[in-house]
C-alpha cells in the first residue's frame, strides 16, 4: 500500500502533533511504502498559503497515485480523490473558540466540518475526543477509528532527576492550559514552580514570585525535570488527549489533572483529579498528590504501560486498509 502523508505539522510545533508524527512515521514506514509531503509554513503569510492553498488545491494533487492520504491534524482537503483519513487531536477550538486567535475560530468554523465529511475515516486520539467528534460535528461513530497517543520510550523512570523542591507544568503558553490558576495555586503553597513549553498566544506568561519559565526544552530534559518534581500539574481547561500526564506517569511523577475530560481518561484513575477552574481546589490536589507520591508513582508506571506507539501505528494501518 502507498500511503501519502502530510508532515507540514513538523514545520510548525514541537508539541502534540509533533510528537505523534516522530513516533509513528518510523513505525508505519516498515509495513507501507509511506510517501512524506511537506508544504511551506513560515509566519503568518505561510499559514494562510497552508489553509488557502496547499490543503485545499495542492496537496490533494501531490497525493495523486496513493492509496490513502493521511492528513495528520483536522487541516486536510475538503475534497480528495484520494481516500482520506484525517487524525483529530481535539476541538478544543469549537469548545473554548476564545483560546484561540481569531483566524483559527474562522477558518475551522468553515472548514473542519467539511474536511471531516470527506475523510472515510476520522481518527480520534481518545475515547473522549471520539464522543466529542459524534456530538459537536456529528460524525457518525461507524466512521471513527480511536488511535491513541502513547509516550516515548525517553519518558520512564530510570535517569537523571532535576534538583531541588517544584512543581512542574508542561505546555505551550496558551489560554486553555490555565496556567494563571496553576501560578496562583503554587504560590499559595509556597513552592516554585517551573514551567517548561515554548510561547504561545493569548498574552500567556509565565511570570510571578516563585515562576520559572524553562522555555522549550529536550525529551531528556524533560524526563529529568519529570522525575525530580515533587508533582506535575496539568490542570488544563480542555485537551483531547494530554500527552504530559501520561509521560510525567510513566517517569514515575505524581499528576494533579483536570476531571471529566481527556485527561481523566488517560490518567485512568492513576492521579489526583480536580476542578481546573477552581484554584483552592487545584492547591489541595497537588497537596494530597504529594502525600500519596509513592501510591501515585507506582499506579502511574502501570497506566502508562497501557498505551504504547506500536500499538497505535497497528490500529491506524488497519484504518489505512479500511479506508482505501
Amino acid at each position: 500500500m502507498r500511503v501519502a502523508i502530510d508532515v507540514t505539522p513538523l514545520q510548525q510545533t514541537s508539541a502534540g502533533t509533533a510528537r505523534y508524527l516522530h513516533a509513528l512515521l518510523p513505525r508505519l514506514e516498515e509495513s507501507v511504502d509511506l510517501e512524506r509531503l511537506r508544504g511551506f509554513a513560515g509566519g503568518r503569510a505561510g499559514t494562510l498559503w497552508l489553509d488557502l492553498a496547499w490543503y485545499p488545491h495542492v496537496l490533494p494533487r501531490q497525493a495523486r497515485g496513493a492509496d490513502v492520504l493521511h492528513c495528520p491534524t483536522y487541516r486536510a482537503p475538503v475534497h480528495s480523490r484520494v481516500p482520506l483519513v484525517v487524525t483529530v487531536h481535539d476541538l478544543a477550538v469549537f469548545r473554548r473558540p476564545e483560546a484561540f486567535p481569531l483566524w483559527t475560530r474562522t477558518y475551522s468554523r468553515a472548514v473542519v466540518p467539511r474536511v471531516v465529511r470527506a475523510a472515510r475515516i476520522v481518527g480520534a486520539v481518545s475515547e473522549f475526543t471520539a464522543s466529542e467528534l459524534e456530538a459537536v460535528l456529528q460524525v457518525p461513530r461507524g466512521r471513527i477509528r480511536v488511535v491513541p497517543n502513547a509516550a516515548d520510550a525517553t519518558f520512564n523512570e530510570s535517569g537523571r532527576r532535576a534538583e531541588g523542591d517544584y512543581i512542574l507544568v508542561v505546555g505551550t503558553l496558551e489560554p486553555r492550559k490555565n496556567l494563571a490558576r496553576s501560578i496562583e495555586a503554587a504560590r499559595r503553597l509556597g513552592v516554585e514552580l517551573r514551567v517548561a513549553g515554548a510561547r504561545g498566544w493569548g498574552g500567556v506568561v509565565a511570570r510571578g514570585q516563585g515562576v520559572r519559565w524553562l522555555g522549550e526544552v529536550s525529551d531528556d530534559e524533560l524526563a529529568c525535570l519529570y522525575r525530580g518534581a515533587l508533582c506535575v500539574l496539568y490542570p488544563s481547561l480542555y485537551e483531547g488527549f494530554g500527552i504530559p500526564v501520561l509521560e510525567a506517569m510513566a517517569c514515575g511523577a505524581p499528576v494533579v489533572t483536570s476531571r471529566g475530560g481527556a485527561t481523566e481518561e488517560v490518567a485512568g484513575g492513576a492521579a489526583v483529579l480536580v476542578d481546573p477552574e477552581d484554584v483552592a481546589a487545584i492547591a489541595a490536589g497537588v497537596q494530597e498528590a504529594i502525600a500519596r507520591r509513592d501510591e501515585l508513582r507506582a499506579a502511574g508506571i502501570r497506566r502508562s504501560r497501557d498505551y504504547s506507539w506500536d500499538e497505535s501505528a497497528r490500529r491506524l494501518l488497519q484504518a489505512y486498509e479500511e479506508a482505501a
